[in-house]
């Protein structure tokens, strides 16, 4: 006893998808290359900023772990 309204819910779904897809609307080259470039370049200033904020965390508990060798 199959069930047909599974083969229908199927059917449905994909014709959806298909429909969805027709609804993108996908960049020309210089959006492409332009989004691109935006994107490789806040990657790289994230990239900086996280580096700084490492180096100074680091900075950071390296002097209060120097505190150690002054026997309180």
């Amino acid at each position: 006893m199959a069930d047909s309204n599974n083969k229908e819910k199927k059917i449905s779904f994909w014709s959806g998808v298909k429909a969805e897809f027709g609804k993108i609307v996908w960049p020309n080259g210089k959006q492409a290359f332009r989004q691109s470039v935006a994107v490789i370049l806040i990657s790289v200033v994230a990239g900086i900023i996280i580096g700084l904020i490492d180096a100074a965390a680091k900075s950071g508990v390296n002097w209060i772990t120097s505190f150690q060798s002054l026997n309180f």
